[in-house]
């Protein structure tokens, strides 16, 4: 489905609710594909995809302690689980688009619904996502609203988180992000074990500067693939949508001249300089090549709650329970100077 004029379009996707285009001064700035089919059997990288029903990694792929049981989930990294399972929410076709108008602007709804032991998780859950488009001060804004229900009576509890997870390119003529200009909005992040999963302490990254301060991205480093906090784990609402928008990324490249925003209410995000993209060569339904795309090909940006949030201690920014609404939002705004 796409929105708005082809000078600022959107293209979406029912597989994934999929972001597959977002074009500013008719240049497509995220990562994908030209045909729908290839996000089934090529997306390895999670392009575009929406997140769930848990984000990131969970720690040996395992709940415990939830409605006084112990849940096995679907590994698919090593003993870890990442990104919902193997077959996570991005991996299953959403309901939509439906048309809608939401906060005064044009934009389409999709909805799904994920049963009792998807993945491995308890409790069926209602998850509603928004895309709303428009032009603001001259820059082409893409607002992302996501809401999970839990509509299910299997048990009391259950655990969910969802993101997106395109990937950014604002020079999209080079196969790289090399020379791209980013600001964070944080340098504080998780230490992560060689498991990528975090070991609790939250301290200053040593390869990013001061928050506010820019800094270029070479053709091999730095590199990153690590969850910024913006918000210590007692302050983070089960509902972050009602909080005010805040600055995670900036992104240009003097080149092309495109800048891209990225705001959101969650408490933290992942940053990612997509080291681990490899997409062969393929070929469309008219015999033309797509070209592949390797590794620094894209920066993932992903609004979120911390990695491995179900684990005891931060449960509670992710604990979903019957009769209660988990609601995050997020902003996009892009424009060439």
């Amino acid at each position: 489905m796409t929105s708005q004029e082809a000078e600022s379009a959107f293209t979406f996707l029912a597989h994934g609710a999929s972001i597959q285009e977002f074009r500013v001064s008719n240049h497509n700035i995220v990562l994908g594909f030209p045909e729908a089919k290839f996000y089934k059997t090529h997306n390895a990288p999670y392009f575009g995809e929406t997140i769930g029903r848990t984000t990131n990694r969970v720690k040996d792929a395992q709940l415990s302690n939830l409605n006084g049981k112990t849940y096995k989930l679907r590994a698919n990294e090593g003993v870890n689980s990442l990104h919902g399972g193997a077959q996570g929410w991005g991996k299953k076709d959403f309901e939509g688009p439906t048309p809608v108008n939401r906060n005064g602007k044009e934009g389409v709804m999709f909805t799904y619904v994920s049963e009792d032991g998807d993945e491995g998780y308890p409790g069926t859950v209602k998850c509603t996502v928004w895309y709303a488009a428009g032009k603001e001060e001259g820059k082409t804004v893409l607002d992302v609203e996501y809401q999970v229900e839990f509509v299910g009576d299997e048990c009391a509890e259950t655990v969910v988180g969802v993101t997106n997870h395109s990937y950014f390119n604002v020079n999209p003529s080079s196969p790289t992000i090399e020379g791209t200009s980013v600001t964070l909005g944080t340098d504080q992040y998780l230490v992560l074990d060689s498991a990528h999963i975090p070991t609790g302490k939250i301290t200053s990254h040593p390869s990013a500067p001061s928050p506010g301060k820019t800094f270029t991205l070479g053709a091999d480093s730095p590199s990153f693939d690590d969850c910024f906090v913006l918000d210590p784990k007692d302050h983070i609402p089960l509902d972050t949508r009602p909080q005010p928008l805040r600055h995670l990324v900036t992104l240009f490249h003097p080149t092309s001249k495109l800048h891209l925003e990225v705001h959101s209410t969650e408490p933290a995000f992942q940053f990612y300089t997509g080291e681990g993209i490899n997409v062969p060569e393929l070929e469309d339904s008219n015999g033309e090549k797509i070209p592949a795309k390797g590794p620094r090909a894209g920066i993932a940006i992903e609004p979120s709650r911390y990695v491995d949030a179900p684990r005891e201690e931060w449960r509670s920014q992710c604990l979903l329970r019957r009769g209660e609404v988990w609601g995050a939002r997020s902003q996009y705004r892009a424009w060439k100077e």
